[in-house]
């Protein structure tokens, strides 16, 4: 039976989010190791099908959790103390390698970047670090150094990319929410196509220290949740700055915003893209599932009319950035002829870019804010698909060349990477499935400092939606075969049989 004909809700099986494990430890209805040791052993369960991590920190992370249990015992009170988080694997975690998707011998790293050490601070246990591919290039979880991470919606297909492990991890329920990278669309894209929530905050608002800023300035570390309040806890567990950040905006209250109505906004519907000299469209699901949610803002009382920002040729100022970015990391790399061919020929582009091409594109930067913002001065937000087609089948896009490469990707995903560029915060929200029952999401676009707006929005639409109703049964059906009975909710993969959603 295919996806669209088994598809069933599976809300009561539904794993705890974020705020819920929080709560319940706060509470002393459960243990951190308790919950850990559950992670754990859905975590487990879904490697050999999911492939989601590349690090499970299990004898570590159980130490983390029996540590959180004393200070809990104590009294003491931290917004995530003893909850099991992942990290994507181009963060620093003490003690472990920083791989970022590539083969070879790593050493491991002494310190943990500022993000981790934020979420220590808040009292989170780090189960282990997420798959990405290659140095976080492509929208797709693949490579030889790991194989393939697989969508629990269905697992011939990619969760997306390149914080793939970590979206595949939390749709699966094996954590309750996790960080990931986006550097054009790495957080978004993946939430897209795993029904989650998405957060790319502002630039610097989640640090990326110990470097400065990454591929220059274009990545941003981000939030993958279940739920926009899951999603809002981790934004302000993991915010603020490291000794040596170049982008210091101040914080804001994201929890809060949640909590807080929208007020009526005015919404620019656009499904325009910025000109790359590459074919693209609009796959005519993606549309109707974006025109649908527009629909849905209508009659929550918000005014959508049809508007795209004025983007230019904003593209020009992206690929000295990205390509100078890969050849900085790429080059630190123990053992560079390991590295993908389109590796190398983002290495060669970016030798070529890094001098001129690269002042003038951070130069402009400022003349395209302007431009593009100058759409804010008439509507509060922006909402655009999140990519043009539904998830790609696993192996669409391996083996192609460099230029092929490039051509598949703006083609499936030409909607998330001018926010890159200018620093500003999206969110993606789920906007439903296709009739194989495969996500489907919409991005929430706004200027500096609007995620309080942005998150408002979201968790109004959640309320409307019922996105967490919404399981992949590839996950929510294994939750009591992990947990076992009386256990609780939860949720982890079963055997590799083909996932199906469900839906309304």
């Amino acid at each position: 039976m295919g996806p669209a004909q088994a598809s069933r809700p599976h809300g009561d099986q539904a794993p705890p989010g974020l705020r819920e494990m929080a709560v319940a430890l706060a509470g002393g209805s459960v243990t951190s190791r308790e919950l850990t040791e559950r992670c754990l052993a859905r975590i487990a369960a879904a490697q050999p099908s999911l492939n989601a991590f590349r690090i499970v920190r299990a004898e570590a992370a159980l130490a983390e959790a029996d540590a959180a249990d004393r200070r809990l015992a104590r009294g003491v009170r931290l917004p995530l103390l003893g909850v099991p988080v992942a990290v994507k694997d181009d963060m620093d975690v003490a003690g472990e390698p920083t791989a970022f998707g590539c083969a070879g011998d790593f050493p491991a790293r002494d310190a943990d970047c500022e993000a981790v050490r934020r979420l220590r601070a808040a009292g989170a246990v780090v189960v282990g670090k997420t798959h990405t591919p290659e140095l976080g290039q492509w929208p797709f979880t693949e490579g030889p150094a790991f194989g393939a991470t697989r969508n629990p919606w269905n697992p011939a297909y990619t969760p997306g990319g390149s914080s793939g492990g970590s979206a595949a991890a939390v749709a699966a329920g094996l954590v309750p929410a996790a960080l990931g990278s986006d550097g054009a669309g790495s957080v978004r894209i993946p939430a897209a196509w795993t029904h989650l929530v998405g957060v790319k905050p502002e630039r610097g608002r989640i640090s990326t220290w110990p470097a400065p800023e990454a591929f220059h300035g274009l990545t941003v570390n981000g939030v993958l949740a279940r739920t926009v309040a899951d999603a809002a806890l981790l934004l302000d567990a993991a915010s603020g700055s490291g000794p040596g950040d170049l982008h210091r905006p101040a914080r804001v209250p994201a929890a809060e915003a949640v909590r807080r109505a929208p007020g009526r906004l005015r919404i620019a519907l656009s499904y325009g893209t910025a000109f790359t000299a590459t074919p693209k469209s609009l796959d005519p699901v993606v549309r109707s599932a974006v025109e649908r949610l527009a629909g849905r803002l209508e009659a929550l009382g918000h005014e959508v009319v049809p508007e795209d920002p004025r983007y230019g040729l904003i593209g020009l100022t992206f690929v000295p950035r990205a390509t100078v970015g890969v050849r900085e990391l790429a080059v630190r790399v123990p053992d560079p002829a390991l590295l993908d061919p389109r590796t190398h020929e983002a290495m060669r582009t970016g030798r070529l870019l890094g001098g001129p091409a690269l002042r003038v594109s951070r130069w402009a930067e400022a003349a395209l804010r302007r431009r593009v913002g100058e759409i804010f001065g008439r509507f509060d937000v922006v909402l655009t698909p999140t990519t043009a087609t539904p998830p790609l089948r696993i192996g669409a896009l391996a083996g192609l060349g460099a230029l092929a490469t490039d051509r598949a990707m703006i083609a499936a995903c030409p909607y998330a990477w001018t926010w890159n560029v200018l620093g500003w915060p999206g969110v993606n929200v789920p906007a439903g499935f296709t009739p194989d029952g495969l996500p489907l999401g919409a991005q929430l676009l706004g200027p500096s400092a609007s995620e309080p707006r942005l998150l408002s929005l979201a968790a109004q639409l959640e309320a409307a939606e019922d996105w967490s109703a919404h399981w992949p049964s590839y996950g929510a059906e294994s939750a009591a075969a992990q947990d076992g009975p009386g256990a609780g909710p939860g949720g982890g993969p079963g055997g590799g049989r083909e996932a199906v959603p469900s839906r309304e």
